[in-house]
């Protein structure tokens, strides 16, 4: 055992100096509500972005491929299934899979309300897994009975709500166009995403209808939605997709359809940075002044060191191993705050939020360990660098007027 580990050992554990123990524990609980701070910002908004990424992406795929003309209206312009196209993509990485959808505005009519929606017809292949994750009542669509699949309709909570209706209702939906036309519909079920621009907007139904509604030919379809498997390399897919597109076809990605949102989601991660900063922050300063006032309540220990022949590295050495000590542990606990209160919301979603407001009525939690591990080396390096600086007092201390010291 070195001699700077053997006095830390001492100081740290058998000290009977009742105003530094209550510093150091102060200390401690700076970093330990530094971390588990930080921590928690971390996964909270790692959370969010997950969660309104995946309802978003969820509902229109991640890639949309439409007729590349200069139609900007909710109805689409018609072309003709490829299915070269569509062998071509599924075969490129990361693709997980393709399916035909089509949009058009109609309005709901009941006997006491009126509903301006658009209606978007997709096909077997749509994503049943997200609308079964996000249904509120009732089933989804299912294809089975291509006949009744006809009759079906989905509809969003908000629209119910205005609507007053609920699963089992059967209502009309108009279209405005010459002639006038009207479907009979069966709600099915009622989901609810929680993204406004979605659910006020959107009722889901089968993709022949449209077809049927604009008097196209059998095999047309308004567009491709293009599901991907790791949203991460949405851009080089983007980038695959847009090297195989017909000359008569366009493609965007859905960052680029809800701009707003995720030009909002990448502000969270501004203010995941500003706290961050600030927390490591206090940390830092909670742990100087620690050490400061432990070097000075030490002062005369010190001096009686360096006239037993202790070198000023040695002396610095014992209140580093001091100061690693009480980070180690404000560390420990902090992980043991951020993690425990942040896998106790992932279990129980205790903590709600406003739906309206926040696009979901929960905290959401997303555990990324590698994030985590970093944030906890960087603070760990941070604090005992800085530790440095303050440790350079003992180097001014001289033994004769510090064994004087009181």
């Amino acid at each position: 055992m070195s001699f700077a580990y053997f006095i830390a050992n001492r100081i740290t554990f058998k000290s009977k100096r009742t105003f530094s123990k209550l510093i150091v524990r102060i200390a401690i609980l700076g970093i330990m509500l530094g971390l588990g701070v930080m921590i928690l910002t971390l996964i909270i908004v790692r959370g969010f972005k997950q969660e309104i990424r995946e309802k978003i992406r969820g509902f229109s795929g991640d890639i949309q491929v439409v007729k590349f003309d200069l139609n900007n209206s909710f109805e689409n312009s018609p072309f003709k299934a490829d299915n070269s196209f569509v062998k071509k993509a599924q075969h490129i990485d990361n693709v997980g899979g393709v399916t035909a959808f089509a949009t058009k505005p109609g309005i709901i009519k009941t006997s006491t309300e009126i509903e301006g929606v658009v209606l978007k017809g997709v096909e077997r292949t749509y994503n049943r897994a997200f609308f079964q994750k996000n249904l509120v009542s009732g089933k989804v669509l299912d294809f089975t009975d291509t006949v009744e699949a006809k009759k079906q309709l989905l509809i969003s909570q908000i629209t119910a709500n205005r609507l007053k209706l609920k699963v089992g209702d059967k209502i009309l939906m108009y279209f405005a166009q010459e002639p006038l036309r009207w479907r009979p519909f069966t709600i099915t079920g009622i989901y609810s995403t929680g993204i406004e621009e979605i659910d006020k907007q959107y009722v889901v139904g089968d993709l022949s209808i449209i077809n049927r509604l604009n008097n196209w030919k059998p095999d047309d379809i308004g567009g491709y939605e293009i599901r991907l498997n790791d949203f991460d390399e949405i851009n080089y897919s983007a980038n695959k997709i847009d090297d195989i597109l017909p000359a008569k076809l366009k493609s965007y990605t859905v960052m680029e359809s809800f701009g707003v949102i995720f030009g909002w989601l990448d502000l969270l991660d501004g203010n995941t940075k500003v706290v961050l900063v600030l927390m490591i922050l206090v940390a830092v300063i909670n742990m100087i002044s620690a050490l400061l006032i432990m070097i000075v309540e030490r002062t005369t220990m010190i001096g009686m060191l360096k006239a037993m022949g202790a070198n000023n590295w040695a002396i610095r050495k014992v209140f580093l191993y001091n100061a690693f000590y009480l980070i180690g542990l404000g560390m420990l606990f902090g992980n043991v705050f951020g993690l425990g209160i942040g896998m106790f919301q992932a279990q129980t979603h205790f903590f709600k939020l406003d739906q309206a407001s926040y696009y979901m009525s929960f905290v959401p939690i997303k555990f990324n360990w590698i994030e985590i591990s970093i944030l906890n080396i960087g603070t760990l390096i941070i604090c005992l660098l800085v530790m440095i600086i303050p440790s350079m007092l003992v180097t001014r201390i001289e033994p004769v007027k510090a064994i004087q010291f009181k």
